[in-house]
């Protein structure tokens, strides 16, 4: 009997860690997603000043 109660008990404490372990790993990929938006805004306002940039220059060459 004490058998059977120790496994019992230990399948619980397994699952609990699992738990614990996926909620972390749910907390780090929100950051992580959190991250590559950031991330792609500041890529699509960099493109957006290059764009703007190139066409100064275009501009300012066809001046010539």
């Amino acid at each position: 009997m004490f058998w059977a109660m120790f496994a019992v008990v230990l399948g619980f404490l397994g699952l609990a860690v699992l738990g614990v372990l996926a909620v972390r790993v749910f907390v780090a990929v929100r950051r992580l997603g959190a991250q590559v938006t950031d991330s792609a805004r500041r890529i699509g306002r960099a493109a957006e000043e290059l764009e703007r940039a190139a066409a100064s220059t275009a501009r300012s060459v066809d001046a010539l």
